[in-house]
């Protein structure tokens, strides 16, 4: 009888163990089951996540590399990589309104050109070219500022599609090339002030009107010189530049424009006069001209693409779009431009090289 005893006490041990064991496999169900979900959920993200961006996969590989830049980490632990320092783009507009300073803007197109890379389309890869960017990009003068683009650190302000550009572009090369030609302990300003609408995800508010209205104030009843492009046509059918209280224009070839840099200068500094306002777009060679203007005491502005800007803003679809008479290569298929027979435009027209 002791012995049946025992062998139900142990039979009864082995229930007990029995009905643990099966919590503790349901509850392993459990757990896997809600990781599998949770698998399938990371996978529907990734794959809407193409959907919505049309990019192949470099795209998901270039968000999950930049993360650590953007969240604000130690960049790799150690001192390769380092976060400029850059002035906002409204206190630096201030600084060119207030304190009458010059601007050279540095972007992808400047510094591929610095490293002997192949990138912008209306300025081929040129030697001396590079060479003077890394000058004015590494020089020191009071009242030039050296413009940056923000692209190093956190981009929520950028709608998804600028950000994901920024992030292709920001490959580890190219942010090493960058940290080597920038310096940790300088004041940078932000090289798109003269980009205020298209990449902002604010781009629907009125948010871009008054950085427009901002941006403005530096011609604001200023006697304007305008180096520019020839298909470029600053303020052409648009009232960007409407306050200016005179406008001349230098017209440089529309591509390649440093092949005739030395002439084009020459013609700025015979044509400027004191106080002369200078207004530079014509491409990676702007920053130069921007330098050595200010050499010769002038006030020199970068403004790159501020023009396309303004008519992507007046069109008011927040979509990159060809503009029928001006050079718009960002724009694939649409860089050239249509002739326009405009007297006024034609009247300001001082000294041209094609």
């Amino acid at each position: 009888m002791d012995e049946i005893k025992k062998l139900q006490e142990e039979n009864e041990i082995m229930k007990y163990k029995i009905q643990q064991m099966e919590g503790a496999l349901q509850e392993y169900q459990s757990v896997y089951h809600n990781l599998i979900e949770q698998v399938k959920e990371v996978c529907n993200v990734i794959f809407d996540h193409y959907k919505a961006n049309q990019r192949d996969h470099l795209t998901l590989y270039s968000l999950v590399y930049n993360m650590p830049f953007e969240i604000g980490d130690l960049r790799g632990g150690g001192a390769e990589f380092f976060y400029p320092k850059i002035i906002d783009s409204q206190t630096a507009v201030q600084e060119i309104i207030d304190q009458k300073k010059s601007i050279a803007r540095f972007g992808d197109g400047e510094f591929a050109i610095i490293c002997g890379h192949v990138r912008s389309q209306f300025q081929r890869v040129d030697e001396d070219l590079g060479k003077r960017l890394k000058q004015v990009l590494q020089s020191d003068i009071d009242n030039l500022m050296i413009g940056i683009a923000d692209n190093y650190g956190n981009l929520d302000k950028y709608t998804d599609f600028a950000a994901n550009g920024i992030r292709l572009y920001m490959q580890n090369d190219i942010r090493r090339e960058h940290m080597e030609l920038l310096s940790s302990d300088r004041i940078y300003y932000d090289a798109y002030l003269s980009r205020p609408y298209v990449m902002y995800r604010d781009h629907f508010t009125d948010a871009p009107k008054k950085r427009f209205e901002h941006l403005k104030q530096i011609w604001d009843g200023r006697d304007v010189i305008m180096v520019e492009g020839a298909q470029t046509r600053l303020g052409v059918g648009n009232d960007l530049f409407d306050n200016c209280k005179t406008i001349r224009r230098i017209l440089a070839p529309a591509t390649d424009s440093y092949d005739r840099y030395d002439d084009i200068l020459q013609s700025a500094i015979r044509n400027g006069k004191e106080g002369d306002l200078f207004i530079i777009a014509t491409g990676p060679s702007a920053g130069v001209f921007a330098y050595d203007l200010t050499l010769k005491g002038f006030q020199a502005v970068d403004v790159g693409h501020v023009d396309i800007e303004y008519e992507w803003y007046l069109n008011g679809t927040g979509e990159r779009t060809a503009v029928a008479h001006k050079y718009t290569h960002e724009v694939s298929g649409k860089e050239e431009a249509e002739e326009i027979h405009d007297p006024v435009y034609e009247s300001q027209i001082v000294d041209a090289f094609y």
